[in-house]
């Protein structure tokens, strides 16, 4: 039988090879895709959460480890797909308008694909509109926000405003290294998250709110 825990070791050690030889024996020997993605992907992902909160592991190990997963889901996609797996919800990501920081964003995005999450990434320098189409086109529930100067945190505001002047059921929320969480209060937003591996837990704890 397939070894789950072999595919959640060789990504928590980012083994791309490895893991998507491993997914490939997991696919071929018929193992529910649900499981290869919960048992051996997410799993192992969220090891490297942890150890990334706990500082134990960095930005270049979290970043080798989601590389691997995404060499995984190219293969596994498909099965997901065709066995009516849908992720657990979608979140729309992107770094608010006048900023054009992207390394915390993408970090924050490998992770929330790591949590088995679907996310819309619509980039940098995002005016308010752009998060506010995105998640009406795509029926998210959370918008993510990020941003790493303080001259920028304003906009964040400007997004909050206008997800509630559309009338979208979607939650907020925001981080970046700026940002705290009496700033979410002040502005408004459902949530905050300290680093990349605390959005997942974020993203999910809003996901069940709406």
């Amino acid at each position: 039988m397939a070894d789950l825990k072999a595919i959640a070791e060789a990504l928590i050690k980012g083994d791309r090879n490895t893991v998507v030889e491993l997914t490939k024996k997991a696919i071929e020997e018929k193992v529910p895709p649900s499981d290869i993605l919960q048992k051996g992907l997410i799993a192992g992902m969220a090891v490297i959460g942890e150890r990334f909160k706990k500082n134990e592991v960095y930005v270049p190990e979290v970043l080798i480890a989601a590389r691997a997963m995404h060499g995984a889901l190219a293969v596994l996609e498909p099965q997901l797909k065709a066995s009516g797996v849908k992720p657990a919800g979608t979140v729309v990501l992107g770094t608010v308008k006048g900023d054009l920081h992207d390394i915390g964003k993408n970090l924050v995005g490998m992770m929330l694909q790591g949590g088995g999450l679907q996310v819309i990434d619509i980039g940098t320098d995002a005016p308010a509109e752009k998060f506010v189409t995105a998640a009406k086109e795509k029926g998210a529930q959370v918008i993510a926000m990020s941003a790493l100067l303080t001259t920028t945190m304003p906009q964040m505001a400007d997004v909050v405003k206008a997800v509630k002047a559309a009338g979208l059921k979607v939650q907020t929320m925001i981080g970046g290294a700026p940002v705290t969480q009496s700033y979410a209060d002040e502005i408004g937003a459902d949530g905050y998250a300290a680093d990349a591996a605390s959005a997942v837990d974020m993203a999910m704890k809003l996901i069940k709110k709406n």
